[in-house]
């Protein structure tokens, strides 16, 4: 055992700064970064057990879940049925049946051109833009390079490897065509130059080689396409050309009739052109798919048709399947893909810009009817199957699936040690969520071998799977989301939408009748004190809005909406009022809105926090904090930032100048004192702030700045991501800071809300964009019927602590350095039949620190992390026993307190992409100086 100051020496001992109704850490306090410093010993020691090492934070290996970063390549193997997909970092992404999901990465980091698989060897040959070839080897358990093979004179334009061949022939920007031994992978010293593949005749270059492949008849005999329009079929044997091919339009690909007679080409003016060995001067069909015929009687110019491929099948006409070739008539078309069968053309639009496809066939000899059965198509954020065994060509339900999400993740989280019944749950739940429309077969990509690994550890990321390293959807729930808190113990989801509005979920195994509660709530200034659209065009968000009073709201349960107070207005979301038939899964039980006020939508939810056994839900944004009681239905609490604080204000508030309103009551002035109140829920005027302990040193800077604008400062701006683009001001009190100040995390727990509380009790720990944190404290019935009939009763006026930047997460620990969990409900189904022999009651489960002065000495410790720093509490005494400076240079993006090898550690994720972990026997400086390859 080792004293706590021991253990935690990469944190500086500051000493307290008492003051109002808290204790305060002085925000400038510790030297540099991970740099210790001497200090006061807290006057008890606490002896905290020591196991963590650095070797416990080794990164080891990283998992990729989602669609590969800006494809480039596709591939597959049609015995073995595996797929592969190339990308622009060099990434290479194997894919089979569901589960089966390999990542490999070329170490040059170059795109990737080409992929060939060897096929039915379990090999892999991919062409990268640094004109490298590489073999690797999947045979194995972690795929790897078996070798590589430079071209230094000549660039690679295009890759083939004939079925069961051991000749890799490759065509360069040059015109030149060169064969690589496969097993040996060197060059053989075959080269079909450029210049005797054409007419000796011919002066004009002919372009790159765009295509090769073997013919089904010969497979000594090569067919060049060429870039400019030349096509040459090379006798390999002979050495000489058999036959020349020009045509007047430049070539994107070329496929073969199965018999070897014919073959296709696709046209940069959206032709297809259909060529007979027979009689190779001309083309023995032309053909325009999208081309319409004009007034003037000619054809309309088209896009160019990228790639076909022409397949043959036994029971039906062939099919001819191409890539673009639209007509240039309408803009802003959708990218498409066309099935050609017999007489009937179907046009499939996607969303994205297609990379690259490939027609699926039962077989891999090209001399035989291809008998086709589907069509991959590698799109720039998707990848979609085709199911061409059906008239209406569905698509295929992708299993893996590609995407995380339809739209951009902004926010995940991972737990660990799940209840064991919630992974087979949530699985087979998700397993009936099954979309219309799609094929009813068996999806085609079904190769490689899966099996489950054997854990007693169960884990889980919402919307994925348990498994350490394959992460597979488990279940999927439709809304625009920004953020979300889920409880797995208690099966409560909660969902922060982007309109400013919270959806709470409850999990049930059966569908049922449920009626969506939904509150309102005025989060918002006040109106008279909104000002000019020309001072907030540059920050529409977070723009400046006057005082942060929020007002009182109105509510709604069950019964239809009423009218609003004149001057509010509904959210542009409507609940349905009636009741709704629900699924089995996740059912919305309520909905808390914010109202618009004036035209003014309301400001986005920051922060949200839920706790099943309080029965709380609490919510803030740059306005203030709002608490629903989502047992009884009911809104708590609706407060602006600043009230928040009671008589523990740690600032001097400075009079704002005058500001004309916008509104009816334009030329009147507003103008307050400090630290003016307006009690019964009326304005409270919020203005710029300067510290007591510099306003001596700084009244200079105070008058210049008054001279100037006493608001001119902005704390918080509006990103592309609508989150926060804070100052990095090293000091939370400077005269250029604005007044709004946000809600940035929020915890429900049990701790110790003011110094001379003796026993634990409920509390809500609030963090602000100024790197300040509020304990409310509240009083919740114990006795079930009494909960959900009296009132729970909360107010400011706990604790105020302090740090440098804006607050981003707590954690508790015992006086041992055990991590101390949040209290919850163990889940019981809304929706169960009655049993007899079920409990009825809430089955609650605290971890409530004790505050027996033999087991725990004074309580627990808090530790508070913000974008720049870390702070140990001991609570309830608030003295602040350890900070440590995270960062300097950068700042911290996300941070949890987590249990790791049995003990505790505190792990940040900074904006540099450094992961940085501070234990709790160290608070390590060592950083992880990995960055994150998303």
């Amino acid at each position: 055992m080792k004293k706590f100051r021991k253990v935690l020496d990469g944190l500086t001992t500051s000493s307290p700064v008492s003051g109002g109704g808290g204790t305060m850490g002085s925000p400038s306090c510790g030297s540099a970064a991970g740099t210790p410093t001497s200090a006061p010993t807290p006057s008890k020691e606490i002896d905290v057990q020591e196991t963590l090492v650095s070797e416990n934070f080794q990164l080891c290996k990283t998992v990729r879940h989602g669609f590969p970063y800006q494809p480039t390549a596709l591939a597959f193997d049609p015995v073995q049925k595996i797929l592969a997909i190339g990308s622009r970092s060099g990434g290479v992404r194997i894919l089979g049946r569901p589960g089966v999901d390999c990542y490999c990465q070329h170490e040059s980091g170059a795109a990737v051109l080409q992929l060939q698989f060897l096929i039915n060897e379990g090999a892999l040959v991919s062409a990268c833009a640094d004109d490298t070839l590489h073999l690797w080897n999947l045979r194995q358990r972690r795929p790897a390079v078996l070798h590589s093979l430079k071209f230094n004179r000549e660039r690679i334009t295009f890759c083939h490897l004939p079925f069961q061949s051991k000749w890799l022939y490759v065509g360069t920007e040059r015109g030149n065509t060169h064969i690589v031994n496969i097993e040996s992978f060197i060059l053989s010293g075959y080269v079909i130059m450029w210049n005797k593949a054409i007419e000796l005749s011919t002066k004009t270059h002919p372009g790159p080689v765009v295509h090769l492949s073997d013919s089904p008849k010969d497979e000594g005999k090569l067919l060049i396409g060429f870039e400019s329009g030349t096509i040459v079929q090379w006798d390999l044997r002979a050495k000489k050309v058999d036959f020349r091919i020009y045509y007047d339009e430049a070539i994107h690909s070329v496929s073969w009739h199965h018999e070897g007679k014919q073959f296709m080409c696709s046209h940069s003016d959206g032709s297809l052109t259909l060529w007979n060995l027979r009689n190779t001067t001309k083309p023995f069909q032309v053909t325009f798919p999208h081309g319409k015929i004009q007034k003037d009687g000619r054809k309309e110019s088209c896009k160019p048709i990228l790639k076909v491929e022409y397949k043959t099948s036994r029971s039906s006409e062939p099919f001819i399947i191409f890539s673009g070739g639209l007509s240039y008539d309408k803009a802003g078309r959708r990218p498409t893909l066309t099935i050609m069968h017999g007489k009937a053309i179907t046009v499939l639009e996607m969303d994205h810009p297609i990379v690259e496809f490939m027609v699926l066939c039962e077989t891999p000899y090209n001399n035989e009817v291809q008998e086709p059965y589907a069509v991959v198509v590698l799109l720039e954020k998707d990848l979609i199957v085709v199911d061409l065994t059906q008239s209406n060509f569905p698509v295929f339900e992708n299993p893996y699936p590609m995407d995380v999400h339809e739209s951009p993740v902004t926010c995940t989280a991972y737990f660990a040690d799940c209840p064991p019944d919630i992974i087979p749950i949530l699985y087979s739940i998700g397993a009936k969520h099954k979309k219309t429309g799609y094929s009813q077969k068996e999806w085609p990509i079904g190769g490689g071998t899966w099996t489950l690994a054997k854990t007693c550890v169960s884990y889980i990321l919402p919307r994925v799977s348990p498994y350490p390293v394959t992460l597979q959807m488990l279940y999927k729930m439709k809304t625009s989301k920004v953020f979300e808190n889920w409880c797995p113990q208690s099966r409560i989801f909660c969902v922060v939408g982007i309109s400013a509005h919270i959806i709470l979920y409850r999990f049930s195994k059966y569908d049922a009748n449920t009626q969506i509660v939904s509150l309102e709530v005025r989060l918002q200034c006040e109106t008279e004190d909104v000002i000019s659209p020309s001072e907030t065009e540059n920050n529409p968000c977070f723009s400046e809005t006057g005082p942060h009073s929020p007002q009182p709201h109105h509510q709604h349960a069950s019964s239809p909406r009423g009218g609003t107070p004149e001057g509010m207005k509904d959210s542009c979301l409507k609940v349905k009022e009636r009741s709704v038939r629900v699924p089995p899964g996740y059912q919305a039980e309520l909905v808390v809105q914010l109202l618009w006020v004036d035209g003014e939508p309301p400001q986005q939810i920051t922060s949200v926090d839920i706790n099943s056994a309080y029965g709380l839900l609490a919510f803030g944004n740059c306005n203030g904090l709002a608490v629903v009681d989502y047992l009884q239905k009911t809104i708590l609490l609706c407060m602006s930032t600043l009230d928040l604080y009671g008589s523990s204000d740690p600032y001097q508030r400075l009079t704002r100048s005058p500001r004309r309103n916008r509104q009816s009551t334009s030329g009147k002035f507003c103008m307050r004192g400090l630290s003016t109140f307006y009690s019964d829920s009326k304005k409270r005027i919020r203005t710029s702030y300067q510290s007591l302990t510099e306003l001596s040193d700084n009244q200079q800077s105070i008058d210049m700045e008054r001279s100037r604008s006493p608001t001119s400062g902005n704390l918080i701006a509006p990103s592309r991501e609508n989150s926060f683009s804070r100052s990095r001001s090293s000091s939370v009190s400077s005269i250029d800071r604005d007044t709004k100040e946000a809600i940035t995390t929020l915890q429900f727990g049990e701790s110790f809300a003011r110094k001379n509380d003796l026993i634990p009790t409920p509390c809500l720990w609030v963090g602000t964009s100024l790197g300040v944190v509020l304990l409310i404290p509240m009083s919740i019935p114990t006795d079930q019927e009494e909960r959900m009939e009296e009132s729970v009763t909360m107010g400011p006026g706990g604790a105020v602590l302090m740090l440098k930047g804006s607050v981003l997460r707590f954690g508790f620990l015992d006086c041992v350095g055990t991590l101390i969990q949040s209290p919850y409900e163990v889940w019981k189904d809304p929706n169960a039949p009655e049993d007899p022999d079920r409990p009825r009651r809430r089955k609650l489960v605290h971890f409530s620190p004790s505050s027996s002065q033999d087991t725990c000495g004074e309580g627990h410790l808090a530790v508070v992390c913000s974008e720049r720093q870390a702070k140990v509490f001991l609570m309830p005494s608030q003295s602040c026993l350890f900070v440590h400076n995270i960062t300097e240079s950068s700042f911290v993006l996300r941070a949890d307190i987590v249990s790791v090898c049995n003990s505790v550690c505190l792990t940040c994720f900074c904006a540099n992409g450094h992961v940085m972990t501070l234990s709790d026997n160290h608070f390590l400086t060592e950083k992880l100086k990995q960055l994150i390859d998303w």
